[in-house]
């Protein structure tokens, strides 16, 4: 799964999703893509199943890009543990992901296939999505 090798600071505040994305919202590589709807953060697991459902049904052919990476270490406490004592050890890592955000691309399949790809990555994923396409 993906998470970063090393970062400034161990543990983050949670933070909020305000607004749309400013960034990362046109098809920049390919010529089908799935774009969120809602803010969320989406785990490096969801990510991953999302990743392997798309490769699966295009059988590895053409191209996928992942455009969006796990940079938020998400913390968690054991279960049955006493108030205090601390922040919790990095349970996972997120990404935080805007309205508009494009996650996946995709080049060198047709148009179903792609389609299909996609539905399926977008039913791993905790969010809305939309399939858009280059040119429509």
């Amino acid at each position: 799964m993906l998470s970063p090798a090393k970062t400034k600071f161990r543990k983050q505040f949670k933070g909020k999703i305000h607004g749309v994305a400013s960034r990362g919202y046109r098809l920049s590589f390919g010529s089908y893509g799935l774009k969120a709807m809602e803010p969320a953060r989406v785990t490096a697991a969801q990510i991953e199943a999302a990743r392997r459902a798309i490769t699966r049904c295009m059988k590895r052919v053409g191209k996928v890009w992942i455009r969006i990476y796990p940079d938020v270490p998400v913390t968690k406490k054991p279960a049955e543990v006493r108030m205090g004592s601390g922040k919790g050890g990095v349970e996972y890592w997120a990404s935080r992901v805007y309205p508009g955000v494009i996650l996946f691309e995709m080049d060198g399949v047709d148009e179903a296939v792609a389609k299909e790809a996609l539905l399926l990555a977008a039913a791993k994923l905790p969010i809305s999505t939309k399939i858009v396409v280059r040119g429509a």
